[in-house]
């Protein structure tokens, strides 16, 4: 029975990934901003805009600690009640960094150029080249890297489930050599149960949940952003 359920989950990622796929090369042909335009936007969302509520944001930060752990850090900002764009500001506060700089998680100098929601909750960030090329290697830095962004995005904007990281409007293989970005990484809970959408396959019972693919090789493997349930507890 557990087999038949991670088959049949095989098959449904097997067609969700291509569709999703289309949709961000789609995505990814609407002109991103340059770097300085993106800096200038950056230094912009930091300022008070008297036109939004100011609301307790959640950030996640390194932890004191130093033992690769987060920590969630609130700080007031002006958040839009558009999921776009607050997601933006939130990740450019992230991006500004801690008060503290050795608590860093992205690198000083990358850049959010674009981000994206799609209709599925599906969210794509493009940055510079800098988030792949300045943040320090390995797969414990690009972990927390990826972290700190998609805890992030789920405490301050609930319609973004799943994220997909971009590097310069191109999709890239890993972060910076070991992090795989060809996937995309659960933001919400609710991305475990995501019921795949009939355009994708009129056939299949909209009962079906979506489940993510088990890393299939040590040499390339999906880390999801935030613990799945095990495929082994699922109901058959």
């Amino acid at each position: 029975m557990v087999l038949g359920g991670l088959f049949g989950a095989v098959i449904i990622a097997g067609l969700y990934f291509p569709i999703l796929k289309q949709r961000v090369k789609q995505t990814a042909k609407i002109q991103p901003q340059s770097e300085d335009q993106a800096r200038r936007e950056l230094t912009q969302s930091l300022t008070a805009n008297p036109t939004e509520a100011r609301v307790n944001a959640k950030l996640f930060w390194a932890s004191n600690a130093h033992d690769g752990s987060l920590t969630p850090v609130t700080v007031e900002l002006p958040l839009s009640d558009e999921p776009a764009l607050r997601a933006k500001q939130v990740l450019n506060t992230l991006l500004a960094g801690p008060a503290d700089p050795e608590l860093r998680t992205l690198p000083p100098d990358a850049v959010l150029l674009a981000f994206y929601l799609l209709p599925d909750g599906t969210g794509i960030a493009d940055f510079s080249e800098a988030m792949a090329s300045s943040i320090p290697s390995g797969i414990e830095s690009e972990q927390r890297a990826v972290d700190s962004m998609t805890r992030t995005l789920a405490a301050n904007v609930s319609q973004i489930t799943r994220l997909k990281i971009l590097i310069h409007g191109q999709e890239v293989e890993t972060l910076a050599g070991h992090l795989d970005l060809t996937g995309s990484f659960v933001v919400s809970p609710r991305a475990a149960q995501a019921v795949i959408a009939p355009e994708i396959d009129p056939l299949a019972s909209s009962a079906i949940p979506f489940t993510p693919l088990t890393p299939m090789s040590a040499s390339r493997q999906t880390y999801a952003a935030t613990p799945e349930p095990s495929t082994n507890s699922r109901n058959p």
